[in-house]
């Protein structure tokens, strides 16, 4: 392929990321009284993710529910306390 259609090829790939930029950022003002919720779906999804898959402590002697339960259970209280006590 020619130096020229390798470079057209290649804005032509690139040329959809500011197209979705903006969609993306339209999005996110269209859905932004859901945004904090979203994100605490998100930020919990995360914690059992690495509770429940990445600490092999946790997943010992079968009782791998009870220990991300626990510790699901842990973190909301954490963060009970530091919003109560600020």
């Amino acid at each position: 392929m020619s130096r020229g259609k390798s470079f057209f090829y290649g804005q032509a790939s690139g040329i959809v990321e500011p197209i979705a930029a903006v969609l993306g950022a339209l999005l996110v003002v269209s859905v932004q009284p859901i945004l904090p919720y979203a994100l605490a779906f998100a930020a919990g999804a995360m914690i059992y993710v690495v509770v429940e898959e990445l600490i092999p402590e946790a997943q010992q002697h079968g009782h791998s529910d009870f220990s991300t339960i626990g510790a699901m259970l842990g973190f909301a209280v954490m963060m009970f306390l530091d919003v109560a006590l600020g």
